[in-house]
C-alpha cells in the first residue's frame, strides 16, 4: 500500500467539514472522491475540499479503483448497509457514532469486515484524544474506583426548531437518533473503555413527541463499584464529569473533548493532568485509524471492536427499558 491512503466521504455535514480539518494534520491522508445522493452538493464539496471525484451512487464510489478507505458520516439508520457496501469491495471503513442503529447491524458489520479482511472503526474522537489517555495512565493513583459519572448535556440548536413543530434530522427515529446516540454515547464509551462491561442497568429518560428521548440518565452496576451518566439534548449542565476513587478524584470538564483534567487526591491537593492537543480533534482518531490500515492491525481493530459493540448493547438495553424503538429494530 502506498504511503498516502485515499479516501472517499459518505455525508456532507458539519461533522464532515470538522474531519476533513483535522486531516489537515494527518500527512498521510488524502481526499480523492465525494458521495452525495445531490450531484450538485457532492461538487460544491469536492471543489471546497480539493477532491477530484464525485459520486452520486454509493455502489459505483465502493467499486471504484479511487479510494482505499471511507469515512462514513451520514444519518445513524444508514451506517450499517453503507458500511458493508464498501467492506464487501474491499474498502477500509471508517464510520461515525452512532456506530449503528443496534447491536444485531453492528455483529453484521463486524461479520463483514472479518470476512473480507478489511479494518472497521469507530470514529469515537474521544478514546483517541491525548486529555483521555491523561486520564487512563493516570487512574491507579486515585486508589480503588468507586464511582464513574458521566455528564454531557448540551442544549440543541435544533430544538428550537423542533419546539415550533420542525423536526430536523436530529429528533428523527426513523433515522436512529436522539438523545442517548448522539450526546449518551460520549458518557458510555469511555466508561465501557476503562471498566468494561457493567452486569446491569437501570434507564430513564423524557421522550419527546417525535418518539425520541429528549434527555436520559443511566444508573450501572459493576462489582464494587457503580457509574452514572446523564446526557441532554434538551438542557445544558455546568456539572463536570468525574471519576471517584477512594484516594482522590478524577474531574473532566468536558466528557466531549478531554480538554482539561484534573486529579483531587483527598488531601486536597490538586495536579492538572491536562495536555497540549491539537484544536481540529479528529486528527486523533484518523491517525489511528490509518495506523491500522497501513499495519494491517486487525488484531488492535477487532480489539477496539469489541469496546463498540459493547456499548451498542448497553444503548440497545436502555432503549428497550424507555421504550425507545427504531424503524430499524423491526427489520
Amino acid at each position: 500500500m502506498s504511503e498516502t491512503i485515499r479516501f472517499g466521504i459518505v455525508g456532507t455535514s458539519s461533522i464532515t467539514e470538522k474531519f476533513l480539518d483535522g486531516s489537515n494534520h494527518v500527512k498521510d491522508f488524502s481526499l480523492t472522491a465525494v458521495y452525495s445522493r445531490e450531484e450538485s452538493k457532492a461538487r460544491d464539496f469536492a471543489k471546497k475540499y480539493g477532491a477530484e471525484n464525485i459520486f452520486t451512487d454509493l455502489e459505483k464510489m465502493a467499486k471504484s479503483d479511487l479510494i482505499d478507505a471511507v469515512y462514513i458520516a451520514s444519518p445513524n439508520a444508514m451506517h450499517a448497509k453503507q458500511a458493508e457496501v464498501f467492506l464487501k469491495n474491499k474498502k477500509h471503513v471508517l464510520c461515525e457514532k452512532a456506530f449503528a442503529s443496534n447491536v444485531e447491524e453492528v455483529n453484521k458489520m463486524i461479520s463483514v469486515s472479518k470476512e473480507n479482511k478489511m479494518v472497521l472503526m469507530e470514529a469515537m474522537k474521544t478514546e483517541y484524544l491525548p486529555g483521555f489517555f491523561a486520564v487512563k495512565e493516570n487512574l491507579h493513583r486515585i486508589g480503588k474506583v468507586r464511582k464513574y459519572f458521566g455528564n454531557y448535556c448540551q442544549y440543541s440548536s435544533r430544538y428550537d426548531k423542533f419546539k415550533q413543530g420542525i423536526v430536523l434530522n436530529a429528533f428523527k427515529p426513523e433515522l436512529s437518533n436522539g438523545s442517548i446516540m448522539d450526546i449518551g454515547v460520549y458518557c458510555i464509551h469511555p466508561m465501557v473503555y476503562l471498566f468494561g462491561e457493567p452486569n446491569k442497568l437501570k434507564a430513564n429518560a423524557v421522550l419527546l413527541e417525535s418518539g425520541v428521548d429528549g434527555e436520559g440518565s443511566i444508573l450501572f452496576n459493576y462489582d464494587n463499584m457503580e457509574a452514572v451518566v446523564m446526557y441532554s439534548k434538551i438542557t445544558n449542565s455546568r456539572v463536570s464529569s468525574e471519576i471517584q476513587g477512594e484516594e482522590g478524584n478524577i474531574v473532566i470538564d468536558n466528557i466531549n473533548t478531554f480538554e482539561k483534567v484534573k486529579i483531587v487526591f483527598r488531601n486536597g491537593e490538586e495536579e492538572d493532568l491536562s495536555r497540549v492537543h491539537i484544536e481540529d480533534n479528529m486528527c486523533y482518531e484518523l491517525e489511528e485509524f490509518i495506523r491500522l490500515v497501513k499495519e494491517q492491525d486487525t488484531k488492535k481493530a477487532l480489539q477496539r471492536l469489541k469496546v463498540s459493540k459493547s456499548v451498542m448493547e448497553i444503548m440497545d438495553e436502555a432503549r428497550k427499558q424507555i421504550g425507545l424503538v427504531f424503524p430499524a429494530d423491526k427489520n
